[in-house]
């Protein structure tokens, strides 16, 4: 009977684990990012019940009562978001780039040495040219 090997998966996290702080800035950055985008529809929700509400709408009850500065508030909102869920996306974008990059890299560097500490005879049972690597994976 064969031993149960881990997931890659699981070996991929592990990897990761050095980068948890990375990993957290990337996901809260495309929480905020989603949430941003989920922002727009709401505002013209908003933009909409100030003109059919005027001065009983939401944004009235907040203390502007003109439906003009209303709007203008609206804007300026909607351009906060807008920026807000641009950044987010470029960080997201840019933290899950630069960790996949890095594990990428570390993966790569562990396996070279863990083949440079194989014994000469590994590589003369085995058939390990490139073309028998390509033939039998296909």
């Amino acid at each position: 009977m064969t031993a149960m090997r881990p997931s890659p998966l699981l070996h991929l996290l592990r990897y990761a684990k050095p980068y948890q702080l990375q990993v957290w800035g990337a996901i809260a950055c495309s929480i905020l990012r989603t949430l941003f985008d989920l922002a727009p529809p709401f505002l013209i929700g908003v933009a909409v019940d100030v003109v059919v509400e005027q001065e009983a709408s939401l944004i009235a009850q907040w203390g502007i009562q003109d439906p003009l500065t209303q709007l203008l508030v609206l804007s300026l909102l909607t351009s906060a978001v807008w920026g807000l869920e641009s950044l987010c996306q470029y960080g997201a974008d840019k933290l899950w780039r630069n960790l996949a990059q890095t594990v990428q890299h570390q993966l790569r560097v562990d396996t070279y040495n863990h083949l440079q500490e194989l014994e000469l005879a590994y590589f003369e049972d085995h058939n390990c040219s490139p073309s028998s690597t390509t033939t039998s994976t296909s």
